[in-house]
């Protein structure tokens, strides 16, 4: 590693977010694995979706092996500044319906679709037969 490494914004890492130029944070590190991309064990998507937030925990999630950790030296082209880092984002649920435990106009609406045909067909029947005796 170089003895002063160079600082990147979190702006500038997130725009390398592309299989020809692919930088990952791990550890408060940045990493241009692009030369990697088509040797990774997990495949390019796999690193492409790191991209664009702090990936340690998925890298550590995963399990890497020592090799691998000692792989990432030669990745290694600065530190991200922290300050520059968005705080972590909380999960927000997608909105839903409300639930609805009448669901008495709905059945009524799904019987009438299945039954009004019916009613129908039965009735040409009836008045066909009707027409046929006369």
């Amino acid at each position: 590693m170089a003895s002063d490494p160079k600082i990147h914004t979190f702006e500038d890492v997130a725009k390398h977010n592309k299989t020809k130029d692919c930088w990952l944070i791990i550890s408060g590190k940045v990493y241009d694995v692009t030369p990697f991309m088509d040797d990774h064990p997990g495949g390019d998507e796999v690193l492409l979706s790191a991209t664009g937030k702090d990936a340690t925990n998925d890298f550590e999630d995963v399990g890497h092996s020592d090799t691998a950790r000692e792989m990432m030296e030669k990745y290694y082209i600065g530190e991200i500044d922290s300050k520059t880092v968005p705080a972590k984002r909380t999960y927000i649920p997608p909105q839903q319906a409300p639930y609805n435990p009448d669901k008495t106009p709905e059945f009524v609406i799904k019987i009438l679709q299945f039954l009004v045909p019916l009613l129908i067909l039965g009735l040409a029947i009836a008045v066909r037969q009707f027409t046929k005796k006369e």
